[in-house]
């Protein structure tokens, strides 16, 4: 059951901010994350403050030859938008894999990239060290979806957005404000890894808000794709995804942006596989080293390691195509 809270639509971002302040507020943006965590027990509210008639906060526009997407636009307008889909293919590709149909229309950019973890043990009734415990009960439970990589040895949920990991590819930053003003930060800041902060996924303060996506505008010869690999076609997080984006020049790679989703409790970013392609070409021998690059290092527990030869396999499938 729901808990009991007082709901208030301020019209104002300084108002809410200010709702957002008191004790147990929770922010409403398109409910889908919210109404889950407060019916499972995963947190209580004393109130809810929703964003939904807060001016400038949808729509996505241009800017200085790149896209700004307001934090309320729906997860369905970013996948069917013209201009996302011509020039970051990588982000409507995400988009529109995010679950169903139903919950891409009502659920949020800024929410998808904020909402809280999907482990069966955090969303449960484990005191997990997410929820503030001692244990991390994936460690010699089930832990087929959880992470091979990131974990710091405390915390092994993987982060759960699709879109997260596109926007880091490409290079994306968030507009924030809150009670001590505006600020704004690249999205590989965004997110708070376990060894930093296990009960925290984003900066993000209780008193803030996202307010918008910012993409800068695309690099000549940028290419850009998201594949995502889950159980279940029609709705489900990913096992195993990975966002490319890379820049081509002369034949070979210029600059190159690799993200994997289902992998570790933050969009983990592979840099080693980035290393692997700048300044090649992408013939097969390039794309092998570029996808065995990708796993090393991986740390498997006993029932996920079937997402090691996963990751290489989408990596080298998506390589191949670009080639």
């Amino acid at each position: 059951m729901l808990p009991n809270f007082d709901y208030v639509r301020p019209g104002s971002a300084k108002d809410a901010i200010k709702h957002l302040s008191s004790d147990g507020a929770r922010i409403h943006a398109g409910g889908t994350d919210l109404l889950n965590c407060l019916r499972d027990g995963v947190y209580g509210a004393n109130k809810v403050v929703s964003l939904s008639k807060l001016p400038g906060l949808k729509g996505i526009t241009e800017s200085g030859g790149g896209l700004r997407i307001g934090a309320m636009t729906t997860i369905a307008e970013v996948a069917g938008n013209a201009a996302v889909k011509e020039r970051y293919p990588a982000l409507a590709q995400a988009a529109a894999t995010v679950a169903s149909p139903q919950l891409r229309n009502q659920g949020t950019i800024g929410g998808n990239i904020c909402q809280r973890p999907w482990c069966w043990y955090f969303r449960g009734g484990y005191n997990c060290i997410r929820k503030g415990g001692d244990t991390c009960y994936a460690v010699g439970g089930e832990n087929q979806y959880h992470a091979i990589f990131g974990s710091d040895g405390i915390c092994y949920i993987v982060h759960p957005s699709d879109t997260a990991p596109a926007l880091m590819a490409l290079g994306a930053s968030v507009a924030i404000t809150g009670r001590r003003g505006g600020r704004r930060v690249a999205l590989d800041k965004f997110f708070v890894g376990p060894g930093e902060d296990a009960q925290r996924e984003t900066v993000l303060q209780a008193d803030e808000i996202v307010t918008e996506i910012v993409l800068p505008a695309p690099a000549g010869g940028l290419k850009s794709s998201y594949r995502k690999v889950r159980e279940r076609q029609a709705f489900d997080f990913a096992l195993a995804g990975v966002a490319l984006a890379l820049q081509m020049g002369g034949g070979k790679v210029s600059a190159a942006s690799v993200v994997l989703s289902g992998a570790a409790p933050v969009p983990w970013r592979s840099e080693a596989t980035e290393k692997a392609l700048l300044g090649k070409r992408l013939d097969a021998r390039t794309i092998a080293k570029a996808a065995e690059a990708a796993v090393k290092g991986a740390e498997p527990m006993d029932n996920n390691a079937y997402k090691v030869p996963l990751f290489k396999g989408i990596i080298e499938e998506e390589l191949a195509k670009m080639a």
